[in-house]
């Protein structure tokens, strides 16, 4: 069963015009940093970082207009959120890390290790591709977070409705726990015209050129019910040489949600390669 670590502590990092919501286990081993995606929060990395913590230090933000970070910042561009990035890895004196994203933090990971070569020594893509699909998409996505019958009563209903979905118990149970509580129920910890300005900022640009300048080892990691299409993998692939991939046959979008145990070995091997 997925739970979320309490344990795992928080605080808050303030940079140019947000406050971000940083998790840092504070370990001595080397650091891997993780990048949560739309909508969701650092807490959802928690059944994978605690299998990792006895040997490495774990790190994860809250990414700026989500989760205990900022909810409204200024600047929702492709920039701002790589600004971030590099600021946590620099704040904690943790760098090159091992940089981990999935669907939009794994495109914020990308463009992060092509700007800072010298804060990432390696690279775990989950679900995350290239962006550049156009608004559209953008809109597809937003209208399901709009979707959502917020405030839920109890946490119970939550996690039903999110099953209803078609999310697996473990995945539905950490999208639940990421929602706040409020005297008049469970609520998101977003605004979803922010996401969309956010998305807009993905769909609006495809990233090839930053993606072949990437110079790190890269794993590509697939959910064989995922969202990123198989051609797009297959680009990637075929225009950086440094770049692998594995696929979790059984898994959707959220790789890391559906398989905790199968990300955390891909990563062992991944750097013991």
């Amino acid at each position: 069963m997925t739970t979320i670590d309490t344990t795992w502590p928080g605080r808050q990092l303030p940079v140019s015009d947000a406050d971000l919501f940083v998790r840092d286990s504070d370990g001595t081993g080397s650091a891997i940093v993780f990048l949560h995606g739309l909508g969701g929060y650092s807490g959802e990395w928690s059944p994978v970082a605690s299998q990792l913590r006895d040997d490495f230090r774990v790190v994860a933000f809250d990414q700026r207009g989500q989760g205990r970070s900022t909810t409204e910042p200024d600047d929702l561009t492709r920039d701002a959120f790589v600004n971030d990035t590099i600021a946590v890895i620099e704040h904690a004196d943790a760098g090159p890390v091992v940089l981990v994203g999935q669907s939009m933090g794994a495109h914020t990971a990308m463009l992060t290790a092509a700007r800072r070569p010298d804060l990432v020594s390696q690279l775990i893509l989950i679900e995350g591709g290239l962006g550049g699909e156009g608004p559209d998409a953008s809109h597809d996505v937003i209208n399901w977070f709009r979707s959502w019958p917020a405030p839920f009563a109890y946490l119970p209903d939550a996690v039903s409705w999110f099953e209803g979905q078609g999310y697996r118990p473990d995945a539905a149970r950490a999208w639940a726990a990421g929602l706040r509580e409020t005297p008049g129920g469970l609520v998101p910890r977003f605004v979803p015209e922010v996401l969309l300005q956010q998305m807009l900022a993905v769909h609006l640009e495809k990233r090839l050129q930053e993606w072949t300048t990437v110079s790190c080892p890269t794993l590509l990691i697939k959910g064989g019910h995922g969202f990123i299409p198989a051609a797009e993998f297959d680009q990637m692939l075929s225009t950086n040489p440094r770049a692998s991939m594995v696929e979790v046959a059984d898994a959707g979008h959220d790789v890391h949600l559906d398989a905790p145990t199968n990300i955390v070995d891909f990563i062992r091997t991944h750097l013991n390669a």
